[in-house]
Formats: structure tokens, sequence, C-alpha cells
């Protein structure tokens, strides 16, 4: 009988604590290679396939998530940190059931919280009610403070590239830093607007030439997106291109990559859990005003 209740005990703390979610950037060396775009169109294959997925937009900067999905959220993260809000109440819902966590107006206030805000917005994050498997942290385009914080944060790191010179030197840039200054040596690549799938992997190929003579970094080939005028299209709709052109390359290539996402290990520790997510997110954004 003993027995019996230590196991159902054992079957309650289980239950009680939170599922690990798989918590991933998108990041880029610089702008223009269609960052933003990948990671909204991740968010909505994993939706897609099932998986309960956010999209936290962390470029405080130019909040283009809400632009390219046309939304117009009331609120954001700024309304949680002073309290105004639960995370529950500033989601908004994106296609296919992604959720989506609007960007908070100037990253230097996540550097200025006091312990309580800390405290509150690490609690938002462990209290958020709708289940979440994934999330995603779009991050602003560049090697600037911030993009590295929320970059060290996050489980994996995806660095989109594409086929010009200024990207792959961007992105290795990107890599250099991370490794030899805050010890990140795991990289997924994502290389965009291939027009071949060789071409995708000739760019990866480059990248991690240069990157294994002078840097101790492992890069994976996480895949490729083509080139596709159905992107250019949705984009001026203001729809993701799975939602509006389905059937189309670029659309079929991210479906493809949101199901090698499932394939990432989850993290069973603590850090598999949203709110240390925050915690370091915090962390590092103090370390880098102080």
């Amino acid at each position: 009988m003993q027995a019996h209740n230590s196991d159902q005990a054992a079957g309650i703390r289980r239950m009680s604590l939170p599922q690990p979610v798989r918590v991933f950037a998108v990041a880029s060396g610089k702008g223009g290679v269609g960052k933003t775009n990948v990671a909204v169109n991740l968010g909505v294959a994993l939706a897609q396939q099932g998986r309960a997925t956010a999209l936290l937009d962390a470029d405080m900067g130019l909040a283009n998530v809400d632009i390219l999905l046309g939304l117009h959220p009331r609120h954001n993260l700024s309304h949680v940190i002073d309290g105004m809000l639960t995370l529950d109440e500033i989601l908004v819902d994106g296609p296919a059931g992604l959720k989506i966590v609007p960007a908070a107006s100037g990253l230097q206030r996540m550097a200025e919280l006091s312990a309580a805000e800390q405290a509150g917005l690490i609690r938002a994050f462990s209290e958020l009610r709708v289940p979440l498997e994934v999330l995603i942290v779009d991050t602003a385009a560049g090697i600037s403070g911030p993009v590295v914080n929320f970059a060290r944060a996050c489980q994996e790191v995806v660095v989109v590239v594409c086929d010009e010179p200024a990207s792959l030197a961007d992105a290795y840039a990107f890599i250099k830093l991370l490794s030899r200054d805050y010890r990140l040596f795991r990289f997924q690549i994502l290389c965009n607007q291939v027009r071949t799938a060789s071409q995708g992997r000739m760019l990866y190929e480059k990248l991690y030439r240069v990157t294994e003579r002078y840097l101790d970094v492992s890069l994976n080939y996480f895949g490729a997106v083509p080139k596709d005028e159905a992107v250019s299209k949705s984009v001026q709709i203001q729809q993701p291109v799975l939602s509006a052109f389905p059937s189309s390359p670029a659309a079929l290539a991210l479906k493809s990559l949101a199901r090698k996402v499932e394939q990432w290990p989850v993290a069973n520790t603590p850090s598999g859990q949203l709110e240390f997510f925050v915690e370091r997110m915090i962390h590092y954004s103090a370390e880098e005003w102080a």
C-alpha cells in the first residue's frame, strides 16, 4: 500500500511540473535576409503540425512580426512588466493558432527592471495558462547586445544567411562573437532565398569551412528555403506564405524545416522551462548594461 501511495505521489508531482518547452532564436548577422519571414512561417508550420507554438517578437525597435501578419496589438510585453496585464492577456492570435507575444518598446527597459519586476515577469511566464510546446524568439538583425542576450538565453540558435558576401561575413562575425565571448558553440544554419538545393548546401559549406578553420564551433545544416515569388506576394498581402500559398516551393521547404525542429532534443532540465528562459534573458540584459 505504501509503495502504491509513493507511486501515486510521484505521478502527481510529474503532472504538476510544467512541460519542457523548446525555445530557439532565429537570428541573422545582417538585415534583409528574410529572418522574420522565416521565424513567422516556421511558427505557423509548427502550429499546423499540432504543436502549441508562440512567437516572441524580440525586435524591440521595428516589431516586424506585426507588420508581416497585418496585426495591430494594443498591448505588449511592457504591460506585463508594469504589472498591468498578464502574459495571457497580451497574446495575439496568429494564423493556424500561432500565438504572438508583441514586442516591448525599448530593450534597455529590460535591463532596468527592479527585483520585483523581474520576479513578476518570470512568474508571468511560469503561470502562462496557454499550453506551450515551442517558443520561437525572433531577434533583431545584427550583433547588438540585446540580440546576443536573447540568443544566449535560448536552447538553439538558427542563423539565417543568404548568398551575399555581406550576409556570410556578418553571420561569421555573429557566430565568432557568441562562441568567443559567450561560449555558445552550436548553431543551426538556414540558407534562405537560394536558387537550388545545391546552392543552399554550397552556401553552408562556405560558412562551415571558414568557421572550422578559425573557430571552435559546431555548425549544423538546418536546410534551405528557395527564392520564391510566392513569398513576396504573401508579404504584400500580410499573410504567411504557408497560409496564402501552401503548395509553393518556399512553403513546402518551411514545412520540412518545421518537422526537423521537432527532432531537436527537448531540455528536461529547468532550463527547458519558459521562466528560466526569461530569467537568463533578464540576467544577460543586466550584464550588458552594467
